[in-house]
């Protein structure tokens, strides 16, 4: 026991530290490019080129990369070959250069797949030592999220929770949680600051509107959440069967969020759109901001930008629960804290890392309101998620047949 904590427990403090050091670096890079293109914004409209060479390249040299966190959810699910460490540099260049040039993507995605890119580096070169590389790889997802989003907690219940085929792999606990807290705490010496919501939102005391008005907004998430995923997924199968060549799909992608970056005059729904997140927290944002935000990350990611889509999900969510406080007696700032974690609940099946989520971020206060929409966003989100190598879950598929 004090042989595999000892070994278990250097393998978590090393990739917690480099996946927090590449996490500060991605943090500097897209910070840079976001502030470079809000100033020349005329530069959007090379994202198609944009696309095209950073397909080209993923051609030429990432075939073995490709699928992202697909390629580290089967690899976790059915190991059999270890993840280059390419993996690495492509999706942070690749990542970065979509935010320059204004693609509506996220960052997980890269972060994710550059922790458990390092980590599976250990099992490669020390696989007699540490040898249950799906550990390994848990490990890196966990730090990598934690450091990109700040919450240890989360992230390593994230990392194992993702992972569900019929049970949770508790053996992992231990190991995803000191990555986990490294990865962050590595972030803050470096002196990343993560935007503080919890004096924003006043959580009121249950009654029987505030109940109802919860269980609406978690009902409502999680349909919104279903629309994304089919969405996503249709998009992705429409451009795979009707453009055979991978160059031309995201040229195709970036014309189109060219012409509505053109139309409307605005980079609103472009990137992460963290200023429109927080806005929600502060003031009415538009009601149809959700609905624009979906159209440009789907255009994005489903034609072959990277990045990911967590981030995009908190956007639509925030936004969301903003335009719900019109119709429910609930204030906006908390409907906004509800959607920003129960519409990625349902769109990625984590309800138990989304519920520790919404507490670090929000306050444990929030935790009762955040239990109700999560867990009816994740039952209403339907069986697929964002990831399609990653399982469907069996508590959702025996409460969905045995009550429907």
């Amino acid at each position: 026991m004090t042989k595999s904590l000892v070994k278990w427990t250097l393998l978590s403090v090393t990739v917690g530290i480099l996946a927090g050091g590449a996490a500060f670096c991605f943090f500097k890079a897209i910070g840079w490019a976001i502030d470079f293109r809000k100033t020349h914004s005329w530069i959007v409209v090379f994202l198609p080129v944009i696309g095209v060479l950073v397909a080209w390249f993923y051609n030429r040299y990432g075939l073995t990369v490709d699928g992202g966190n697909n390629l580290i959810l089967d690899e976790i699910h059915e190991p059999r070959e270890h993840i280059p460490f390419r993996i690495v540099p492509m999706i942070f260049i690749s990542t970065v250069v979509s935010h320059l040039f204004g693609a509506s993507v996220g960052r997980e995605g890269a972060a994710v797949q550059m922790g458990s890119g390092i980590s599976d580096q250990f099992s490669k070169f020390a696989g007699t030592f540490f040898d249950n590389r799906r550990i390994v790889l848990m490990v890196g997802m966990s730090a990598g999220f934690a450091a990109i989003f700040g919450t240890p907690l989360a992230g390593a219940v994230f990392g194992i929770e993702i992972l569900l085929l019929s049970s949770v792999n508790f053996e992992a606990l231990f190991p995803c949680l000191v990555a986990a807290f490294v990865g962050d705490y590595t972030t803050h010496i470096l002196g990343i600051v993560h935007f503080n919501y919890k004096p924003l939102i006043h959580i009121p005391p249950f009654s029987i509107p505030s109940l109802f008005s919860a269980i609406v907004a978690g009902v409502i998430f999680g349909l919104v959440a279903k629309f994304f995923v089919w969405s996503l997924h249709a998009l992705k199968d429409f451009f795979k069967n009707k453009i055979p060549n991978s160059l031309y799909r995201p040229f195709l992608g970036g014309m189109i969020v060219v012409l509505f970056f053109t139309l409307f005059g605005s980079d609103r729904y472009q990137s992460l759109g963290e200023d429109i997140i927080h806005a929600t927290f502060l003031e009415r944002v538009h009601p149809y901001d959700f609905l624009g935000k979906i159209f440009m990350t789907v255009t994005s990611v489903g034609s072959g930008f990277r990045g990911g889509e967590v981030t995009s999900l908190f956007y639509i969510g925030a936004t969301l629960g903003n335009a719900l406080s019109l119709i429910l007696p609930l204030a906006f700032p908390l409907l906004s804290a509800l959607g920003f974690v129960a519409v990625f609940a349902g769109a990625s099946n984590t309800p138990i890392s989304c519920l520790f989520l919404s507490m670090s971020l929000f306050g444990s206060d929030i935790g009762a309101y955040a239990a109700i929409t999560i867990g009816l966003s994740y039952l209403f989100s339907g069986h697929n998620g964002i990831y399609r190598s990653d399982r469907q879950h069996r508590l959702k598929k025996i409460f969905v047949n045995r009550y429907n």
